[in-house]
């Protein structure tokens, strides 16, 4: 399908969202990869993880960008030859980009019970502003916290960083839309700002460092 959703954040940062209804093979027709792409592309094993690596790529079309484009430097982070700042995200039937001037962050997460059974791994703190919270926005409040460390993850994008020991995501509810992040590894002490919305089941959340 076309285009599900388009968000602009400000004048200099937009997010894409697309909602994966062609087959396997319309969406190969459609996109035109890279060398290095299409040996990533040719050592994934699920048919879902290449529909949302193609679906990506028809994004960037979407902006006037090809697979050309984009390239990962050592650490795995996608950037554009213009300099424009880019984070990719997709899971199950949704794929999304953010560009922007500024350093960002995007991740998108379906909402599942079984975040429950794994928020130990990922919050501590943050179990503090959620022991009140009701068992449907229980799920949903962990699903921005995942994403949010995600998202700034995939900024500073450094080796040893650990969700559950050195992001910290401020209180927040559902409704709010936003938070805050701080990220403090080594002699790193930083702040993020965070947004997030629900798109049909899903998560969207991105950042921004302050």
């Amino acid at each position: 399908m076309p285009l599900f959703k388009t968000i602009l954040h400000d004048s200099k940062t937009e997010i894409l969202v697309w909602k994966i209804t062609e087959t396997f093979e319309q969406l190969l027709s459609e996109v035109k990869l890279n060398e290095r792409s299409k040996a990533r592309f040719a050592g994934m094993k699920s048919v879902s993880h290449q529909c949302g690596f193609l679906s990506v790529r028809k994004l960037l079309q979407e902006k006037g960008y090809t697979d050309f484009d984009l390239y990962y430097d050592e650490f795995g982070k996608p950037h554009l030859h213009d300099g424009r700042h880019i984070s990719i995200s997709h899971s199950h039937e949704f794929s999304t980009i953010i560009l922007s001037d500024q350093n960002c962050g995007i991740d998108l997460e379906m909402q599942r019970e079984k975040i429950i059974t794994i928020a130990h791994k990922f919050a501590e703190h943050e179990f503090e502003f959620l022991k009140d919270v009701s068992e449907k926005n229980y799920i949903r409040q962990l699903t921005v916290i995942w994403g949010a460390k995600e998202a700034v993850f995939k900024i500073r994008n450094e080796v040893g960083i650990s969700f559950k020991d050195h992001i910290h995501v401020a209180p927040f509810s559902i409704e709010m839309m936003q938070s805050v992040a701080l990220l403090m590894f080594g002699s790193l002490n930083i702040k993020y700002n965070i947004f997030f919305e629900e798109v049909e089941h899903f998560t969207l959340v991105y950042a921004f460092q302050q």
